[in-house]
């Protein structure tokens, strides 16, 4: 593994927060997008 000294605890928690945040950001897009196309065959269906 990368030698990151001293800072390797703040190093990885920024890599992991950071990870953390974009699987957040992919599941709630993604479930966005399942909702939006819902809505919008019930729509469809109606009109």
């Amino acid at each position: 593994m990368i030698e990151l000294g001293k800072y390797a605890h703040t190093v990885l928690a920024a890599y992991g927060i950071s990870l953390a945040l974009l699987a957040g950001l992919i599941i709630l897009t993604l479930r966005a997008n399942t909702r939006a196309r819902r809505e919008l065959e019930e729509h469809e269906r109606r009109g």
